[in-house]
C-alpha cells in the first residue's frame, strides 16, 4: 500500500503550483518527479502533469490542444484507485471531465468565453500542504492587455486573476495599458 509519506517532494510542490494556477510550473515539477521515477507510480504522476498542461492550453485559448491532452491525460489516470497518495484522482478526472464537457459545449470558436474560475484545484488529504495561497499583492496600474483588470504579482510572475495572462517581470517587452 502506498502512503501519503511516499508522495515525492516534486509531486508535492507540482500539485501546489497546479492549485495556484500556475500549470506551465506545474507541469515542469512533475514531469521532472515523473523522469526520476520508475515504479509504476509514474504514470500517475503523468496523467496529472497532463492534466496541468490541457489547463495551460485552456488558459492559453488552445482548444485543439485542450482536447489532446485531456485524452491523453485519461489514459493514465484511469486505472488508479479514488485516492492515491493522497491524491483524490477519481474528483480530478470528475472535475476534467466536467471542464471539458463545458469546453465542448462552448466549441473551438467559443474557448474566449470560457470561464477560467472553473478550472478546479487537485483535492489532497494533507489540506495544509495543498491549499490554495493568499491572494497576491495587487499591481495597481498594471493592467492586462487581454481583458483590462489589474494584475497580481508573486514569483516574478505577473498574472491576470481573471483570464489567466501571464508574464515574467523580467520579459522587457511587457506591454500594458495604462
Amino acid at each position: 500500500m502506498i502512503t501519503n509519506s511516499q508522495l515525492s517532494p516534486k509531486v508535492s510542490k507540482g500539485i501546489q503550483l497546479f492549485n495556484d494556477g500556475l500549470y506551465f510550473e506545474a507541469h515542469e515539477a512533475l514531469e521532472s518527479a515523473w523522469r526520476e521515477e520508475s515504479d509504476p507510480i509514474r504514470d500517475l504522476y503523468r496523467g496529472i502533469l497532463q492534466v496541468a498542461v490541457c489547463y495551460l492550453h485552456i488558459t492559453h485559448r488552445n482548444f485543439d490542444g485542450a482536447q489532446k491532452m485531456y485524452s491523453r491525460s485519461r489514459k493514465w489516470l484511469a486505472p488508479w484507485p479514488d485516492v492515491t497518495l493522497g491524491i483524490h484522482v477519481d474528483q480530478l478526472k470528475v472535475d476534467l471531465t466536467n471542464t471539458m464537457v463545458d469546453l465542448q459545449k462552448l466549441g473551438q470558436a467559443g474557448i474566449e468565453s470560457y470561464d477560467l474560475s472553473l478550472l478546479k484545484p487537485i483535492t489532497c488529504d494533507e489540506i495544509s500542504l495543498f491549499r490554495k495561497k493568499p491572494p497576491k499583492e495587487n499591481m495597481g496600474n498594471l493592467i492586462c492587455d487581454r481583458c483590462g483588470i489589474s494584475m497580481v504579482s508573486g514569483n516574478c510572475k505577473i498574472t491576470c486573476p481573471n483570464c489567466g495572462n501571464r508574464f515574467d517581470c523580467s520579459d522587457l517587452n511587457l506591454y500594458f495599458d495604462e
